[in-house]
């Protein structure tokens, strides 16, 4: 069996940028799209998809920021 292939990242991992982004995403910003769902009146699924993108793209993008800034403060992601 061949060993598996490591790399050395310089400056930030954005692997982990990526995966940490995706999940507190859906941690944090599921409930708060779900909250100010309850504001709204969406009567058809394209009006609740609509919304959902609406509402959840902005916190996607604000979460990306501010995991790049801890990840480039911190070095998060990289491997001992």
């Amino acid at each position: 069996m061949q060993p598996v292939e490591r790399t050395e990242v310089e400056g930030i991992d954005y692997g982990w940028v990526m995966q940490t982004t995706f999940v507190v995403t859906i941690v944090v910003g599921a409930p708060i799209v779900a909250v100010l769902s309850t504001f709204v009146t969406l009567d058809t699924w394209g009006a609740r998809a609509g919304f959902a993108i609406r509402v959840g793209a902005p916190i996607w993008f604000l979460t990306a920021i501010a995991v790049a800034l801890y990840a480039k403060r911190t070095d998060a992601g990289d491997d001992p």
